[in-house]
Formats: structure tokens, sequence, C-alpha cells
């Protein structure tokens, strides 16, 4: 029971904080143009100053200072049904609708110093979603109290790069990363606090580029993203009951000050190609290397007796607890898209985006994955020669999928679980 709280604590402020790139996670919200192609070729189109959040390299391609801001709406829905335990005896039902609504900003900059040189700074967000499953409790008596609740998490991540133009068809670039995650967990047994979080925390990545240019017509990026091991701190209390030598079993309640988040690295590979003077193809191949996160450990925890006799009675300081193995595996995600110029002022986009999801052999109710479909499209309307509007919009739809978790409660617990969402996105762009 203490291992899986704590456990579950664990992917709560796994979510808090991290830059993920994965089915389950992902909000693709850092450019309405982007949206509208399924940010197929995002890493090398540089049609504006968003590409910093794909490829730093890409800033070569500008010949005058851009600025880019946006305006994400996203509708997460999770739909969760036919939530039951004991062979099936005891059925909590479902819930249409456990997921949230998000504003999410973005900003870009992008600054050639001359026609080598060229820096950027950035401010967006790679991840931000919140759930709530309390409704299944419904006053229930018996229940995996340990897996519903409510979780709330919003990151941000800055960026600032510089990228060099080497020759006619070879530029480079590099960027540094600092990633901010806040997250609220809660998860009560009736009126009793099984978990409750209040944290934030701190990671720094980095992110190295490169962009070949065949011709103006044709060209490629890639891109490797180094992601951190982000320190989570912040009030993360957790009750539970423990043996402990000589006092029997007493209800614990413990302090933890510190979680230590390995996050995965993302390469990406995208295309750009104007095969007519008004339609373009361009496409993106995405890996994250999801595989090399196994274990968390949480750190300084202080564990104090909660009730009893022997309340208040400090039992054990510096805990250290070893997590549970999470067998996440690598993902691909792949998108393809186009771009039509209607006119001198208009462009139309579409695209399709395929996200394969990153839970292998373990399935939670805490985190309902699966490989997703992104369908989008997307405008562009040039005011100016200087200033242009950009609209996009995405229907996501995930797979259904049954899944079995185990509740220290209450033994093992199967359900159905759906994810889907909606991006509606805005974006200005001003050249100077």
């Amino acid at each position: 029971m203490n291992h899986f709280k704590k456990s579950l604590l664990t992917v709560s402020l796994l979510l808090a904080a991290t830059q993920t790139h994965a089915a389950g996670f992902q909000l693709n919200s850092q450019s309405a143009s982007g949206m509208g192609r399924a940010f197929a070729g995002d890493a090398v189109i540089a049609d504006n100053a968003s590409v910093l959040s794909r490829n730093p390299a890409a800033m070569a391609l500008f010949d005058r200072p851009t600025l880019s801001a946006g305006l994400t709406y996203v509708d997460i829905q999770v739909d969760v049904k036919d939530v039951n335990f004991a062979g099936g005896q005891i059925d909590l039902g479902g819930i249409e609708d456990a997921g949230s609504t998000k504003l999410i900003p973005n900003f870009y900059y992008v600054h050639p110093l001359n026609d080598k040189w060229a820096v950027g700074v950035a401010a967006f967000s790679n991840f931000g979603t919140g759930t709530d499953t309390s409704s299944l409790l419904n006053g229930a008596s018996i229940a995996p109290y340990d897996l519903i609740g409510k979780t709330e998490v919003t990151t941000v991540t800055l960026n600032t790069s510089v990228s060099y133009r080497v020759n006619d068809m070879l530029s480079i670039g590099a960027g540094l990363d600092t990633i901010y995650g806040k997250g609220k967990l809660t998860r009560d047994a009736g009126n009793i606090p099984l978990v409750n979080v209040d944290a934030d925390g701190m990671g720094f990545g980095g992110i190295v580029g490169a962009t070949l240019e065949l011709n103006p017509q044709h060209r490629f990026g890639l891109s490797y993203r180094f992601s951190p091991t982000v320190t989570v701190k912040g009030d993360i209390n957790v009750i539970n009951n423990q043996e402990l030598p000589g006092l029997g079993t007493q209800q614990l309640a413990i302090d933890f000050n510190k979680l230590e988040v390995p996050l995965a690295d993302i390469a990406q590979f995208a295309g750009y190609h104007q095969l007519t003077e008004r339609f373009a193809l361009h496409y993106t191949a995405q890996y994250t290397f999801w595989g090399h996160f196994d274990q968390i450990t949480t750190k300084q925890g202080t564990a104090t007796i909660a009730s009893g006799d022997y309340a208040g009675v400090q039992a054990a300081t510096d805990v250290t607890a070893p997590l549970k193995k999470y067998h996440w595996k690598n993902s691909w995600l792949f998108s393809l898209g186009g771009t039509y110029q209607l006119s001198d002022a208009l462009a139309l986009r579409a695209g399709y985006m395929f996200d394969n999801g990153v839970v292998d052999e373990l399935s939670s109710l805490s985190i309902p994955d699966s490989d997703r479909h992104w369908y989008t499209v997307g405008a562009s309307y040039q005011l100016s020669d200087a200033m242009t509007i950009d609209l996009g919009v995405a229907q996501v739809c995930g797979t259904e999928e049954s899944l079995i978790e185990h509740s220290a409660l209450v033994g093992d617990v199967n359900a159905k679980t759906q994810s889907k969402a909606t991006y509606y996105s805005m974006q200005f762009n001003y050249r100077f």
C-alpha cells in the first residue's frame, strides 16, 4: 500500500514537471500555423518565429526580426466507463468527461544579427491538463480511493537559442530550455486525505538542430532535445498504514520534500517541399526515448505516527523509497500536411498525425493512454507585408483501451478509458 501510493504520487508530479512529447500526455499547442498542418514540417518550414519550439537552426532562414504570439484553447475529454472490482461484483459505473479545458499562450522572437548569426527567445507549453474522477466514488463505502481523485497540471518551457549559417546549404543551432512545472493532486478516502500534493519544480535541458537546404523549394530539418531530470519540491503529504517494530500497525503521515524525475529525450526529422507555385507538402517523424524512463525515487521524507496513542512520534527520517517500474516504450509520431496558397493573402492548411502511445505492459486508470489520431485544418491571412494572422483547429481521437490496475485497497480494478481533445488556436506574426 505504501509503495503504490507513493508511485501514484510520483506519476502525478511527473506530469507536473515534464515537457512530455507522447500520446496520453502531449499538448501540441506551440503554434496555430503548426496546428493547421498537424505540425508536419515544423522543424524546417520557418514561416514564422514559432519554429523555435522545434529547431533552433531554422532561425538561419530569417532575414528580418520576427515576432509570433498566440493562444490555444484546448478541450480535453477523458471518458472512463465500466469501472469494477471484486471480480465484477462491484461496479462504480463511469464518467463521460473527466477532462478539463485549458488556455495555453505562446511567444517567440527571432532576431538575425547578420547573414551568419541569429538569436531567439521563446515561451511555450508542452503539457497541461487536468482530470477529475471523484464522481466515480458517489458515496461508495468500498472503493479504490487510491486511484480516484483530482489532478491538475501546468508546465512552461522558456527557451533561448542561437543559430549559425555554415554555408548556403547548411545551418546549425542550439538552445537552452528552462522547464517549470506545477501540479496539484488529491486522493481522499471519505474524510481521510490519502494523498495531498501541491508542488512545483524546475529543470534545465537543451536542444540542438540542423537544416539542409537543397534549394529554396526543398529543405530538411533535424533536431534533438535533451530532457533534464526535474527536481520537484513542495507540500507532498501521504497517509498510509505500516507495521512498525514493537508498535504494531500504525497510521503514518509521510511528508516528502523532493522527487527527482528523469525525462525522455526527443529526436525529430522534418521535410518541406514546394511542389508547385501554390502547393507545398511537408512531413515530420519524431521519436521519443520513453524507454529510458523506468523508475523514480522519493527523496528527503519524514514519517510521523498520525493517530492513536503514539500520535506525533517520529517514526523515520530522511525516507527514500524506490518506486514501481513503468515499462514504458519508446514512441513514434508521424505527421503529413499540406499548404495551398489560395491567393496572395490567404493560405490554407490541412494535416494528419499518428501519435503512438507510450504505455506498454502496465496500464493505468491514472494515465489513460492510447494511440491517437490528429485531424487538423488551418489558414493564414496576410494583413500586410509585415503582419499575418494564423488560425488552426485540431480534432484528436484516441482509441478505447481496456485496463487492469491494482489498488492497494480493493485489489485489481477493471476499466475502459478513451481520451480525445479539440484544439482551437490563433496566432499573430509580425516581421519588423
